[in-house]
């Protein structure tokens, strides 16, 4: 299966076993890859269902459902201050390689970023791209940016919140203490800007049940972060 080629379709493009294609997936698929009338690919639909597929002519058809097991044990969402640049690009793709579930973009007190909606879409398209290349059985849903104060009101299970200095605990030790987690409970991550969090951002967060950890005694870059908070919880769920 390894070798197949896959796309990621919308469910609603599924109808009784065929697959109508979209213009630029049939260009993609028969001028970027290549492949001709019967050859094979896989497509998913961003919400845990795949398909051994087959082009016939401008559609898919469905051969058999394929079971994927990629998917991270534990539902993780993190909410992560918008770095300035592009850094956010790499943010979306490194963290739905490691298997995040949702990613919540937020304006804190030092953000300088002021995200277009067109950064949005592209921010979903690689989301989706990454999905692909890591097969993923999920695409990670990438929030409308919003409030760090409005990011507090997300209702899961464990909710931490990464601060750079401080004698805090390690957010490894945390996750080890909290023993078998099954997968309708949620782990909630948030990590900083460059500057890292204001006193009234961490302080927020407290009230709202959140708690403050260490990602290690290294300033980590606002992009590094993420990554880091993200490989933290697969080593610690991933059996």
């Amino acid at each position: 299966m390894s070798q197949l080629q896959r796309i990621a379709i919308a469910p609603s493009q599924l109808q009784a076993g065929e697959i109508s294609l979209t213009k630029e997936q049939q260009h993609y698929l028969a001028r970027v890859l290549r492949l001709r009338e019967g050859d094979r690919f896989i497509a998913m639909d961003g919400k845990g269902k795949w398909w051994l597929t087959q082009l016939v002519g401008e559609q898919g058809q469905v051969l058999e459902d394929l079971v994927v097991e990629t998917e991270l044990p534990v539902s993780i969402t993190l909410i992560v201050a918008l770095p300035k640049g592009s850094g956010f690009d790499e943010v979306v793709r490194c963290c739905t390689e490691l298997g995040v579930t949702t990613i919540a973009p937020i304006l804190s007190d030092r953000t300088l970023l002021q995200p277009s909606p067109q950064k949005l879409e592209r921010w979903r398209r690689i989301a989706a791209e990454a999905a692909e290349q890591s097969e993923r059985a999920f695409i990670p849903t990438i929030l409308e940016p919003v409030a760090f104060s409005s990011s507090l009101l997300f209702a899961n299970s464990h909710k931490y919140i990464c601060e750079a200095r401080g004698n805090l605990p390690h957010l490894k030790n945390c996750l080890q203490h909290q023993g078998q987690m099954t997968n309708d409970q949620e782990l909630l991550i948030a990590t900083g800007p460059e500057g890292g969090w204001t006193q009234a951002e961490i302080d927020s967060a407290i009230a709202a049940g959140f708690q403050p950890v260490s990602l290690g005694r290294r300033i980590l870059r606002a992009v590094t972060a993420p990554v880091v908070a993200l490989s933290l919880v697969s080593a610690a769920f991933e059996v």
